[in-house]
């Protein structure tokens, strides 16, 4: 018998009820019966933070508890779904309630009517353990949903049958009195078990040349995008969503402006995953929580998406999660916190704002699941700081616990240089545990080449101050060169194109190929300023302009042998 109490006090999404309860447990508030977790007990009287609008809800209601913290049900029908932040499906109330969803409307994560084909892949009298794999469902064309034992269950499976089930029905059982069904459910706020963590030596491969080459990230590795308005942090994030190599792909648009989560929520049904020429959302699962939406549910979507993809992780996937912002996400702890009435920390956050980002930020990881398969889940979480100010309270607490730091800038983003990443300030910490997997797959010479790169990009930065003062011919032939190869480098490695067909997504062997050929070009010009050549002859070239057009071309190889023939013939040329 659930309890019951009456709300004392309303304030915005937080209600003050006089109940038995315990920390997280969810209740049902009002006569709508409107969701809400417990978030803090002081004597009789229980907060609750109310997952939905609690206008017209007024002291002496009835409020009900479940006993239950918030869950979300694990299991096939995930893949290619829409919810909100806490996993109610969007297209299910949509249909349910129209364009506009009712307060108190609600469905199950799962749908129950669904029939799905699953396969035993063990057998009666086996001894199963928490995580096991105990049989599979086909659950979209490009992914197989591998059936899990709950992690805290355990035993000999006395009955298992093949067969078309629901996610309710029960497919076996254990001698311990557990009945295996293709549901499970799982505490949001509770990380799942793994075996163990992994060292992070394989790269999450985006497709974008500037994160790939520069400011790699591992898998199971955690990576930030912060950026001021109208510097493109939707479209990266949108970008790695579709390129990246990951299995799955969970997008959490928390606290987003509408126009930007309907265009996420039109685009990605129609796109086609380029590994497999089916559609992208057969292997993805989006939540949406808009800027309009309550913000109680704001504050739970990302747990809501770190639990769905750990959940993936845990049947061998890779899972790449995109959480576009977790500036929305604090602005949503502030607000609850100062319905509280709690002591404000820097900036009106709560003190524990450090702790709430560290807690999400390490549930990343590459592990071994309890299945004995390697998974992986990798966060890329965007940061939307005031006026683009890096100093203020989000951003600072999430460098501390990220490895990838992805600045964007938003005087690029003005030039139309995309992705606006500010390869100064940008900086990833695996770039020496990643260079053995690329030197190993990609080219022996990658870290070499990476390394003269970016010495080319610093020593740009520093001649261009001198440059401001006294225009590029007052610089000595040398750097006239090299400040013509960093431009070399801008143009054709790290500026892309996220809505051309050919260069939306460029693989690091043509990343590779396009620092090789501005290299080469860079040795020829410093072989020819050695033997007397003046810089001017080299800067007018045309070989080195036809370079940028490498980024459209799917025939890369043959158009950058090309280039370099060019490019040879040239300089020979000069003598």
């Amino acid at each position: 018998m659930a309890k019951t109490g009456k709300i004392y006090r309303v304030a915005g999404p937080v209600v003050i009820a006089e109940l038995e309860a315990r920390m997280y447990d969810v209740c049902k508030v009002g006569h709508e019966k409107l969701l809400g977790e417990v978030i803090q007990i002081n004597g009789p009287r229980c907060t609750i933070q109310v997952y939905e609008d609690t206008t017209g809800i007024r002291p002496g209601e009835e409020v009900e508890n479940t006993e239950q913290p918030l869950v979300v049900e694990l299991g096939p029908g995930l893949l290619s779904s829409i919810y909100d932040g806490i996993q109610r499906p969007l297209q299910v109330l949509r249909t349910m309630t129209g364009d506009f969803i009712k307060r108190g409307a609600s469905a199950p994560g799962l749908d129950r009517k669904k029939r799905w084909d699953f396969k035993a892949t063990v057998k009666q009298g086996a001894v199963v353990k928490g995580g096991d794999v105990i049989g599979t469902v086909k659950e979209s064309e490009t992914v197989v949903h591998k059936v899990l034992v709950p992690p805290n269950a355990a035993g000999k499976v006395v009955s298992i049958s093949d067969g078309n089930f629901t996610v309710l029905d029960t497919v076996g059982k254990l001698d311990s009195g557990a009945e295996l069904r293709l549901m499970q459910l799982w505490p949001v706020r509770k990380s799942r078990p793994v075996k163990g963590k992994l060292l992070p030596k394989v790269p999450l491969i985006t497709g974008q040349r500037v994160f790939d080459s520069l400011f790699p990230l591992a898998k199971g590795g955690v990576a930030a995008i912060p950026g001021p308005f109208g510097s493109g942090k939707t479209v990266a994030q949108q970008s790695l969503a579709k390129w990246s190599d990951a299995d799955i792909v969970v997008y959490v648009g928390c606290g987003e402006r509408g126009n930007e989560m309907t265009e996420v929520l039109t685009e990605f049904p129609e796109l086609t995953d380029p590994k497999t020429g089916k559609p992208l959302m057969q292997r993805t699962i989006l939540i949406a929580n808009t800027s309009n939406m309550p913000v109680a549910a704001r504050e739970a979507s990302v747990y809501t998406g770190i639990t769905l993809a750990e959940y993936y992780r845990d049947m061998g996937y890779s899972v790449a999660l995109m959480a576009d912002s977790t500036s929305r996400w604090a602005e949503a702890l502030r607000e609850i916190s100062s319905r509280l009435e709690e002591m404000p920390g820097e900036e009106g956050y709560p003190a524990y704002l450090s702790t709430r980002l560290s807690e999400f930020y390490e549930r990343a990881g590459r592990v071994n699941a309890l299945m004995g398969a390697e998974g992986s889940v990798s966060i890329i979480g965007a940061v939307s700081p005031p006026g683009g100010d890096f100093s203020e309270p989000v951003t600072q607490n999430t460098l501390r616990v990220i490895k990838t730091f992805w600045a964007l800038d938003a005087k690029l983003a003005q030039r139309r240089h995309f992705p606006s990443i500010n390869w100064l300030s940008s900086y990833s910490l695996y770039l020496d545990s990643l260079a053995q997997w690329y030197e190993e797959n990609v080219a022996p010479d990658w870290t070499e080449y990476i390394g003269r790169t970016r010495l080319v990009l610093q020593e740009e930065e520093k001649l261009m101050e001198i440059v401001q003062l006294v225009g590029s011919d007052a610089l000595p032939e040398r750097e006239q060169v090299t400040l013509l190869v960093a431009r070399m480098f801008r143009e054709s490695l790290l500026q892309q194109d996220a809505f051309h067909p050919v260069d939306t997504y460029s693989e690091p062997k043509k990343t590779y190929l396009i620092m090789k050929t501005i290299l080469h070009f860079a040795d020829l010009a410093k072989t020819a300023l050695d033997s007397g050549i003046r810089a001017q002859r080299i800067t007018v070239m045309k070989s080195k302009d036809n370079l940028a057009g490498v980024k459209f071309e799917k025939d890369y190889d043959t158009f950058l042998n090309a280039i370099n023939k060019d490019m040879e013939k040239e300089f020979a040329a000069l003598k």
